[in-house]
């Protein structure tokens, strides 16, 4: 079973995907938070399961339409460890500001 990293910025996400949807009043937050989650853990028994990206990285779709994220991360075998980076709605149009991602 892979371990599973998550970078300091994920924490900043998920903070600005739960103040978006509060904001707007959407239903079904904590479901929608706990979702996730729930993808994040599913990295430790199928780390591969996300799209190829470039440089190595991985993005795993979660959900779809308005209501459809996706988790960018790296799995690196030789330690069998996931670091996911970020977290976006798919309406976002990149991860922000971060350095050390180039998407």
């Amino acid at each position: 079973m892979a371990r599973i990293e998550l970078a300091p910025e994920v924490a900043s996400d998920l903070e600005r995907i739960v103040d978006h949807l509060t904001q707007h009043e959407a239903s079904r937050i904590d479901e929608r938070v706990a979702g996730l989650i729930d993808a994040i853990e599913v990295l430790a028994h199928s780390p591969l399961m996300g799209r190829p990206m470039r440089q190595e990285l991985r993005e795993l779709i979660v959900g779809r339409a308005a209501g459809g994220y996706v988790i960018l991360y790296q799995y690196i075998s030789e330690i069998d460890t996931a670091f996911v980076l970020a977290v976006r709605s798919q309406r976002e149009a990149g991860y922000g500001n971060r350095d050390d991602v180039d998407c």
